[in-house]
């Protein structure tokens, strides 16, 4: 399959249409896929798959940056492109390539060191500069159609459309719109037609739907550039349309979960996992591949409520673990093809090895990428570890608070807010984070801090800080005093992640687990005397959170007084850099602990 991508923007840009695929030379194989008579006397069915994959996050190969080692986890899971490259060939080889499609559904070009390198360190963005490894990976495994996530517009909206520019497939995004002319910003759907033996090509339309928390999430790249409608609306305008325009079949890729909750609350009238409701309130939708949550479902039907019937969701997991199977039945009838059965699974890719295709293709990638995270950058007098961030005020959390409010404070030297107190925000985001003694490399700080997120100064004031505490605090679950307390389930109540759980530095409190949310932040004081609720603090806060992320209160409504445009990873790994020594008396101290009716919990 081709694609002709200067012909598809300039048809898109004009009117938001479709491009056509058209099916490979027939194989053995893939005439095993399709049945029926076709002299007429059986009815005329055809089969084909549609492949999805997710949340990339830009992996590559199953390698961790951080730890400098092949990936692996507890499930001993598998990540990387390369591997899902040896699944889909394998797909195509028993089905037959031209009873295939490929798609994703977002979050593709930031996650890992090897994203980042291709994003700042050597930009795609750069006059002459690099074909980033995503788009070498998909375009060489075959992809026919990708639809925007969050974290694609990370690094800005220049280095997204270099991104697009390079891949050989298109990034679609129905609910991406042109702020000014309010007509859509990429690509809406693309269709693709499946050749038969009955001489009625199957047209297959796929729709891209990306999160409306885009707006929240990545203000500072998007706003005044860029809307994001509900995934629902925009479902309900295209569907029909797709249908008009002779689609046999309707898949929505949809970087949006199915939980129809949002972690940013009210602050937008759009859902942030909306998949499930497109299925259920949007009719003539066939399947959705879902992204965004991080979850594996390998099947799960939602009834639509206008025809009644069933809509197949399917979310793989996260950083190319698992591949989608979408497994299509058609049947003739009236002089139209209509779907007969979809039924989805998902296959595992540690069950098979690298594609030698893609690591050799950016194996020279891979190395500079490994060389850049190995840099030393310094030395630590001991070691520190995340492994009890969670529950406990560990030094490894309070060095990322204490980069922050010192470059705080630096950066309000000389204003009038320079006297004021500066406290800090930070979450644990990885609980296998760690600093070793000795010599400290870039892989090691960068490290703490996985995410893109910027630094801010908000101005709140001392009940504002307590609000933001007694919120923090929703993540733990409710234990009484006596009580046994098992660390692994007194954490992430609600579904609560660890990045939406902050502790923050230069304040002295407890944490009483046994209380109800809202009443658990006891004793809270900054430097040996109570907070005063009409006193005046600078919160060292990320840019996701004083954006909305997580629907802490206070913050995004709170007073900008400084911003910064590096990711605070450069600013560890700066002050690690200037320091040369990092020493935990320096900065570490326990000023939070989790209670029980004033009884240390550990």
């Amino acid at each position: 399959m081709t694609f002709d991508r200067r012909k598809f923007m300039g048809a898109s840009a004009a009117t938001g249409a479709a491009v056509a695929l058209a099916g490979a030379t027939s194989t053995p194989a893939a005439a095993a896929q399709e049945h029926g008579d076709v002299k007429g006397k059986g009815p005329r069915t055809y089969a084909f798959t549609v492949m999805g994959t997710t949340d990339l996050h830009g992996n590559v190969f199953n390698w961790d940056y951080f730890t400098d080692k092949e990936f692996d986890d507890k499930a001993h899971n598998d990540v990387g492109l390369a591997k899902i490259s040896t699944l889909v060939d394998r797909v195509r080889a028993e089905k037959g390539r031209r009873n295939t499609l490929l798609i994703d559904a977002g979050d593709t070009i930031q996650g890992t060191q090897l994203s980042y390198y291709y994003a700042k360190v050597d930009p795609i963005t750069a006059r002459r500069g690099p074909v980033h490894p995503m788009a070498q990976a998909m375009n060489a495994i075959g992809y026919d159609a990708a639809a925007l996530g969050n974290h694609e517009f990370n690094y800005g909206i220049p280095v997204l459309r270099k991104f697009e520019e390079q891949c050989d497939f298109p990034l679609l995004g129905a609910n991406a719109l042109d702020a000014r002319t309010l007509r859509p910003a990429f690509a809406p759907y693309s269709m693709h037609r499946l050749r038969t033996p009955f001489g009625r090509d199957v047209k297959v339309a796929v729709l891209g739907l990306t999160n409306p928390g885009i707006a929240i999430w990545d203000k500072a790249h998007v706003q005044g550039k860029m809307t994001f409608p509900g995934l629902e609306e925009q479902a309900a305008k295209y569907v029909p349309r797709l249908r008009s325009m002779g689609a046999d079949v309707v898949i929505v890729s949809a970087h949006s979960g199915s939980s129809g909750t949002s972690s940013y609350g009210d602050q937008l009238p759009h859902v942030e996992n909306a998949a499930g409701l497109v299925a259920e309130q949007v009719p003539g939708i066939d399947a959705i591949l879902v992204g965004h949550a991080h979850t594996e479902i390998a099947e799960y039907r939602v009834k639509n409520r206008a025809t009644g019937k069933d809509v197949v969701l399917s979310e793989p997991l996260k950083w190319g673990q698992r591949l989608t199977l979408f497994d299509f039945e058609l049947v003739w009838e009236r002089g139209c093809w209509s779907v007969s059965k979809v039924a989805a699974k998902v296959l595992n890719s540690n069950a098979v090895e690298e594609d030698p295709k893609i690591t050799r293709l950016l194996s020279d990638e891979h190395r500079k990428v490994v060389a850049y995270v190995n840099q030393v950058i310094g030395t630590s007098t001991r070691a520190m570890s995340t492994a009890e961030g969670p529950v406990k005020d560990v030094p490894v959390i309070d060095l990322i608070n204490h980069v922050q409010a010192e470059t705080v404070r630096a950066a309000l030297s000389g204003t009038e807010w320079a006297a004021l107190p500066v406290v800090s925000q930070a979450s644990c985001f990885s609980r296998t984070a760690s600093i070793p003694a000795g010599q400290v490399t870039i892989r090691d700080a960068a490290g703490l801090y996985p995410f893109e997120n910027t630094l801010e100064a908000r101005l709140l004031t001392g009940a504002q800080l307590k609000d933001y505490l007694e919120y923090s605090a929703r993540y733990y679950v409710r234990t009484a005093p006596g009580a046994p307390v098992d660390p692994a389930a007194l954490t992430n109540a609600e579904g609560i992640p660890d990045y939406n759980y902050d502790a923050v530095y230069g304040l002295a409190y407890e944490i009483d687990v046994a209380q109800p949310v809202g009443s658990r932040i006891v004793g809270l004081s900054f430097a040996g005397k109570p907070v005063d609720p009409a006193g005046r603090f600078v919160l060292a806060v990320n840019n996701y959170r004083a954006s909305g992320g997580g629907n802490f209160p206070h913050v995004p409504q709170a007073r900008q007084l400084w911003t910064d445009s590096d990711e605070i990873r450069n600013t560890i790994v700066q002050w690690v850099r200037a320091k040369g020594t990092v020493d935990p008396s320096g900065f570490a101290s326990v000023d939070w602990r989790l209670t029980r009716a004033g009884v240390p919990v550990f």
